[in-house]
């Protein structure tokens, strides 16, 4: 919840001078109130665009809550089940899972965030949390559909604290989720796109992007300085 419209656009503006040409996939999630903006600013550049939630719903009755219809043609990708969405919200996997179909049936990609909090890693839950979390918001998806889903693996206790999870362990998670990934689609697991999340920076970009089954990263405080992410994007390439 940063930057209204006039602001969303100068940092869009600012990131498609600070990439110039880059060699790696691009979006950025603007607030709903600056998507149609932002998408005009964006238009010519290869950046895509992402809305930051969704509503299962095609329309009715849920007053203040954006549609997978109202986002359809407008965006690439929506994030669904992050981290906060679940513990200030309180959605749950099956809402979530709702989310994931819908947005796929309406010809995007979503972004489907998995990751335990600070009491469930120490209590060595992690693994039990990941594979819940992944079977669960991907239920009914079928192997078709599945090339289009991408997932973020975002550690509750790293986001917005500034702490990391070393690469070793950010690796070992998301090798976890690929095993998860192979047990539901077989050979099509190393297609499925596994980011990371969790207070990721230019510093730690690209130990964390080199690890073999870390395939990209949800920034998020960094992307709110185009500097800062282009150098992130940089580490991609």
């Amino acid at each position: 919840m940063n930057n209204g419209i006039t602001d969303a656009v100068k940092l869009v503006d600012a990131l498609k001078t600070a990439l110039g040409d880059f060699a790696c996939d691009v979006a950025v999630c603007p607030p709903t109130i600056a998507l149609q903006a932002v998408k005009t600013a964006l238009a010519g550049s290869a950046i895509k665009l992402g809305a930051q939630n969704c509503h299962p719903e095609a329309k009715g009755a849920f007053t203040g809550e954006v549609s997978v219809t109202m986002l359809a043609g407008l965006t690439d990708y929506v994030i669904v089940g992050h981290s906060e969405r679940r513990q200030i919200f309180g959605e749950t996997d099956g809402f979530i899972n709702r989310k994931v179909q819908a947005v796929l049936n309406s010809v995007m990609s979503p972004i489907l965030c998995v990751g335990e909090t600070l009491a469930e890693n120490e209590a060595g839950q992690t693994e039990t949390i990941l594979a819940h979390q992944v079977y669960e918001g991907l239920q009914g998806i079928s192997t078709a559909q599945i090339a289009n889903v991408v997932i973020a693996y975002e550690p509750i206790w790293a986001i917005g604290t500034g702490r990391a999870a070393t690469s070793t362990d950010a690796q070992n998670r998301c090798a976890f989720i690929r095993e998860q990934l192979r047990g539901l689609y077989a050979g099509l697991a190393d297609e499925i796109r596994i980011q990371y999340g969790g207070s990721v920076t230019p510093a730690s970009a690209k130990e964390l992007l080199t690890q073999a089954d870390i395939d990209g990263a949800l920034v998020g405080g960094a992307s709110l300085k185009a500097a800062d992410f282009a150098a992130i994007v940089a580490a991609a390439a």
